[in-house]
C-alpha cells in the first residue's frame, strides 16, 4: 500500500492545488490552462494542457471544472454492498462512460463516499489485479479566502520543465 497525503485547495473555475507532504514533498497544480506536477527533490516539473487531463482518470476533475458526474458516469446509484469508511457515510457507485474493458467486457466503476454533511469523503478507483487507488478527503473548508497566486506555478531556478502526458493512473506519478 502506498499512502500519499497532503492538502488540496480548489478554486472554480478549473483551478486546484494539491500539496503532497508524504511520502515526499511534491505539488500537483491545475492553473486553468495547464496541469503541473512538480517534484522538488528531482528539480523537475511535468506539464500538459489541462484539457488533455479532463477524463475519468482525473478523479477529482469534476471538482475543478464544470464536469458533472452525469458526464463521466452512465449510471450512478447506491452501493449497499460496500462498507463506508466511517459510520453514517453513504457510498455510491459510478459506472464510467466509455470505461468498458475491451478484453473482458467488464465495466469500469468508481466509488464515491459522501459524509452526512454531503461532503465528498472518499473516492475509490479499482485497478487491474485487484489493486485500487483511494483518495480520502477530510476537514473541508468552504469558501476560504485564497490568493489567486496559490494557483500559479512559478518554477524555481534550475527546474527542468518536461512537456508531456502525466502518468496513466491517478496516484501513480513519475
Amino acid at each position: 500500500m502506498r499512502v500519499e497525503a497532503g492538502k488540496a485547495y480548489f478554486l472554480r473555475p478549473g483551478k486546484m492545488r494539491w500539496e503532497y507532504e508524504k511520502p515526499e514533498r511534491s505539488l500537483f497544480l491545475v492553473d486553468g490552462k495547464f496541469v503541473w506536477f512538480y517534484a522538488p527533490d528531482d528539480h523537475t516539473a511535468t506539464r500538459m494542457p489541462a484539457k488533455k487531463s479532463d477524463d475519468w482518470r482525473t478523479p477529482i476533475a469534476f471538482l475543478t471544472t464544470g464536469m458533472k458526474l452525469a458526464r463521466i458516469c452512465s449510471i450512478v446509484g447506491p452501493a449497499p454492498d460496500v462498507k463506508p469508511s466511517k459510520p453514517g457515510n453513504k457510498v455510491y457507485r459510478c459506472v464510467l462512460r466509455g470505461g468498458e474493458d475491451e478484453k473482458s467486457g467488464a465495466t469500469q466503476k468508481v466509488l464515491f463516499e459522501i459524509s452526512p454533511q454531503s461532503e465528498l469523503a472518499r473516492i475509490v478507483i479499482p485497478q487491474e489485479a485487484g489493486m485500487q487507488i483511494e483518495f480520502e478527503f477530510k476537514d473541508w473548508e468552504w469558501n476560504p479566502a485564497l490568493a489567486k497566486t496559490l494557483f500559479q506555478f512559478d518554477p524555481p531556478p534550475g527546474t527542468v520543465i518536461v512537456n508531456g502526458l502525466l502518468p496513466e493512473a491517478p496516484g501513480m506519478r513519475q
